[in-house]
């Protein structure tokens, strides 16, 4: 290998190292934690409360709160959310919702995680909820 050779070479490994270097430092502790969090959520050890809201009315339609799993929504096509809750040991319900021009949905963590970092506080006004309970029942009472 000639002298021009080896300096391409060369060149092309450090262009190589600092595209790594400039890939790498994009990804933030909230990322990672982000993402660590959806890893546990999808495993269903995390559980949250899914609230609908009627934006013209400003009522809230429905809450589901358990260890849910959650796909979709603003980033698809369809604006629906297909939500999986486990419900018992080795038994899990599927929900698909669709998300309307006039409504919305916010999803809460409702239990603390380990791989979280910080404590934070979400708060809804008191006048805008208004508690209604569902229950679904499966198996032995």
């Amino acid at each position: 290998m000639n002298a021009k050779n080896k300096r391409v070479m060369t060149l092309l490994g450090i262009i190589v190292v600092l595209i790594i270097l400039i890939c790498t430092t994009g990804c933030t502790s909230a990322d990672t934690v982000s993402s660590n969090i959806s890893r546990e959520a999808d495993e269903f050890k995390v559980k949250r409360r899914i609230t609908f809201i009627n934006l013209r009315t400003n009522d809230y339609l429905f809450q589901m709160t358990g260890n849910c799993s959650i796909k979709g929504g603003g980033d698809t096509l369809n604006s629906e959310l297909e939500i999986i809750c486990r419900i018992g040991e080795d038994k899990y319900q599927k929900h698909l919702l669709y998300v309307a021009n006039e409504t919305t949905y916010v999803i809460e963590q409702l239990e603390y995680s380990d791989v979280s970092r910080y404590d934070y506080e979400f708060i809804f006004r008191p006048e805008a909820i208004i508690p209604i309970e569902i229950k679904t029942q499966t198996g032995e009472e």
